[in-house]
Order: C-alpha cells, then structure tokens, then sequence
C-alpha cells in the first residue's frame, strides 16, 4: 500500500472525513418521524457542533472542526448547549489547534481528558483471512443480528438492541453507507460499517464478539472494507480508534499509519 505523506492540508481532509460521516449519521437519524432522538447540528465558522436530547453520549454531543477562527464564537458555543441543559466536548487536531485556543477553553472550566487517534491509508484489494472467516454485506432483514451483535461487542445491554437497530436502519439503504457481517465458521462474529463520500472512506465502527476475538475476524472486516474502497474508486481510507489500541494495531498491519491523535476537551 503506497501511502501519501502526511502534509497539513491532508490532516485537515482526515478531520473533513469524520465530520462528514458523522453529520450524514445525525441528519438520518433527525429524518426519523417527529425527531425522536431531538437531533440538532449547528454550524459557528468553520465548527460542528452535534446535539442529541435523548443520545446523551459524548460523540452524539461534541464540537469538531474547531480552530483559533472560531476563538470569538466560543461562548456562543458553549451558551448553545448550556441552554440544552447538555454536556458537550470539544475535539482538536493538531493541525488546528494552537496555545490561545487551549488556554481560552481552560479558562472557561475545560480540561484535556484524552487523545483518540486517525490513522489513514490508500485503498487497495486484501485478503489475507483464512477460510474459517467468511465476510459478506449485511441484509436489510438482519439489522436486529446487526445490533445485537453492535451491543454485545460494545459491552452494552442487548435489551438496547431495538434502540440500535432503530438508529442504524435509516443509513441501511442511505448513499454512501454499507453494513457487513463476519462469520467463523458460519456463525456471526462480528459487524463493520463503512461511509463513502467524495472518493473517501471512512472506517466508521466494527466490533467483534468477545468469544471470536483473536481469530483475525476484526482485521477480516477491515480489509473487505479496504477492498470495498478500492471497487468504490475511494482513493483514501480513514478510521479512527483508541491509540495503540488492538483496532490501532490491525489498522496498521493493513497499511494504514497514524495521521494525528486529536485531543478531547471537557468541562470540569
């Protein structure tokens, strides 16, 4: 796998790529009948911001794109979900954030509470999985096996199943989005997700069973994403995950290489 060098300008693409999937994944979900979900984006300058009233998890309710231009925003920013009565967080990348933007988040009460990192590569075909592992595309009709398998590999409570099916459907037939199942043996193992948009790929969730995990069913599902890519003439695959995690670690072996660890701010 060839890989561009990083450069700033690409950083900032990487950043675009996650805003973008996420902002498709929301406006989905507020197209659901009445809004259940109480979903709103917001735009201030060049930031993101996403809200959800009954998704109260932070990445459901998070800042991105965020730089020394929005510094004269920030307040409004923050009065924006003060007036939701929600906790938000801010997340910076290295090629935007700079000493005034940091110091001006601390003053106003929030601290840094950790990194996550974007790797990225060049999309290509791969398979290197033995024929125990089979990976195929996930069927409109299986989107509860989808979700309880979403729930159990999350180490949430399967009686949330319905919640999550509820919330994934409506990308199931959504331009871009495809869903994918791995099997050991015949038996389901595991679930990736990918989103497509502007010849990018974007690595957007997988989970494996713990009972499955370590037979290579996870980097199974990453290279028939990359593959997919590829067939999608997506020139560049992105996915984000805990630094040096496993995730991290089998992104890596298909190719891809840390792009930057962006930092996460929250109110104390």
């Amino acid at each position: 796998m060839s890989i561009e060098i990083l450069s700033k300008e690409l950083a900032e693409t990487m950043e675009k790529s996650e805003i973008d999937y996420m902002v498709d994944r929301m406006k989905a979900i507020r197209e659901r009948l009445s809004n259940p979900m109480g979903i709103e984006i917001m735009k201030f300058g060049g930031a993101t911001a996403l809200y959800s009233k009954e998704m109260p998890w932070p990445q459901f309710n998070t800042v991105k794109g965020i730089s020394i231009n929005e510094l004269n925003l920030l307040d409004e920013v923050i009065d924006f979900y003060e007036s939701k009565d929600s906790q938000l967080q801010f997340e910076l990348v290295p090629s935007k954030a700079n000493k005034e933007l940091m110091k001006a988040l601390h003053d106003r009460g929030f601290y840094q509470s950790g990194f996550h990192a974007t790797l990225y590569g060049q999309s290509e075909y791969i398979r290197t999985y033995n024929e125990s592992i089979t990976i195929r595309e996930l069927e409109e009709d299986e989107i509860h096996l989808y979700a309880e398998i979403h729930c159990l590999g999350t180490g949430l409570s399967v009686s949330g199943k319905g919640f999550v099916a509820d919330n994934n459907i409506v990308l199931f037939n959504r331009k871009g989005w495809k869903f994918f199942v791995g099997f050991v043996n015949g038996i389901p193992a595991g679930v990736g997700v990918m989103y497509m948009n502007d010849g990018i790929a974007s690595l957007t969730f997988a989970t494996t069973l713990n009972e499955y995990r370590n037979n290579g069913v996870q980097r199974a599902l990453l290279e028939r994403r990359i593959s997919e890519a590829a067939s999608n003439k997506c020139d560049l695959v992105i996915g984000q995950t805990s630094y040096a995690s496993t995730s991290f670690r089998n992104m890596e072996r298909t190719g891809m290489k840390l792009g930057y660890t962006r930092a996460t701010w929250v109110k104390g």
